[in-house]
């Protein structure tokens, strides 16, 4: 994985311009509007990841805020394969920073929402602090968990809170399986060789720069070239084959975690169309 930096119980490191001339009508086509650069505004750093500050196109400016990172950053360690984390208290800091990686103070978390590294690798904290209350203190809106699944081809940015730095490249594909020792994660997104992420940069949001949504979550690389351990995934297609890419970067997908989040930004796994890993006993609609 793209590590923890710091307290890891798994291993030493884891991850203005000119305006355009007048012209006539039905000269040209109409360009497409330009979206904002992508920064840092709205990530977070964590004692050893980084995250963001997330919402889902329902949620409302008086929603508490949630906090999107891994489920390996998890203050309590990994959890287990199959274990799913749900309303469990949490007292957790996060320092949140502006789009050139200032730091504009904490905000803190009042449990964990969801957590696991089934499936998915990620958490989800609720903090005691609404949208618009983050807003009217510090300037910054969240940024928006996309609905539909992130495209082959796109340029995208992994955006970390703990280096406050930006890797830019572009999804190279799509991993049907990738396992890592313990843990198996489904249609994981492959990067292109440019997002060279480190340890420290897990829990990354990984933002599609046309679009400034939040397609993904940073969690990991295979680092030496080995088959499928710590730290050195492999990916695993529908008919069970292996295939390692040294030094290649992965993040899992945060679109299926929309239709999880109900009214008042609950997390409920009950939810028609959530498919999110359950704890035992919790059925889907």
């Amino acid at each position: 994985m793209n590590k923890p930096l710091v307290g890891a119980c798994f291993a030493a490191l884891l991850i203005g311009a000119t305006a355009a001339p007048a012209t006539a009508v039905g000269d040209q086509p109409s360009a497409k509007p330009k979206v904002k650069a992508v920064d840092l505004a709205g990530t977070v750093a964590l004692s050893n990841c980084s995250g963001s500050i997330v919402r889902v196109p329902d949620s409302k400016p008086d929603d508490p805020a949630l906090v999107l990172s891994n489920g390996h950053c998890l203050e309590n360690g990994f959890p287990a394969p199959g274990e799913v984390i749900v309303d469990q208290p949490s007292s957790r800091s996060f320092t949140l920073l502006d789009g050139s990686g200032g730091e504009l103070g904490s905000i803190k978390a009042s449990k964990i929402a969801y957590g696991t590294m089934t499936d998915t690798d990620v958490s989800l904290y609720q903090t005691g602090s609404t949208y618009s209350e983050i807003e009217s203190k510090y300037g910054i809106k969240a940024l928006e968990l996309n609905s539909a699944k992130p495209e082959q081809g796109r340029a995208i940015t992994v955006a970390s809170g703990y280096w406050k730095k930006l890797y830019k490249c572009s999804v190279d594909g799509f991993a049907y399986q990738l396992k890592e020792g313990n843990w198996t994660w489904k249609d994981s997104v492959r990067y292109t060789p440019d997002c060279k992420t480190i340890g420290g940069t897990s829990g990354s949001p990984v933002i599609d720069d046309e679009t400034g949504k939040v397609v993904a979550v940073n969690n990991t690389g295979n680092e030496s070239g080995e088959e499928c351990t710590d730290n050195n995934p492999c990916e695993v297609d529908e008919n069970g084959k292996v295939t390692v890419r040294e030094g290649i970067n992965y993040a899992q997908q945060t679109y299926w975690i929309v239709p999880c989040v109900g009214e008042g930004n609950k997390i409920d796994l009950s939810r028609e169309g959530c498919e999110l890993p359950k704890p035992s006993g919790v059925r889907g609609r």
